[in-house]
């Protein structure tokens, strides 16, 4: 795979489609947990997916901003 000189648009997109991935799968296993009577555990995760949930809009903001000022390296050198 060939990398931009600058990956970091790309980068910061992966990480956030991973971070997303990982609660969905995270949601998956609470729910199946839940279903067989260990509702501790459930509760546990979900308190910890509530922390990706209310993230998620301000990550996802944030990296809309950082992608739309971002400049390739040959501009930046042209500054």
């Amino acid at each position: 795979m060939s990398l931009p000189n600058d990956p970091t648009p790309a980068l910061l997109h992966r990480l956030n489609e991973n971070i997303n991935a990982l609660g969905a799968a995270i949601e998956e296993i609470s729910i199946w947990i839940e279903q067989r009577g260990s509702t501790d555990v459930s509760t546990r995760i979900e308190q910890q997916l509530d922390t990706l949930h209310s993230n998620a809009d301000f990550i996802a903001e944030a990296m809309a901003d950082l992608i739309v000022r971002w400049k390739p390296e040959s501009e930046m050198d042209a500054d």
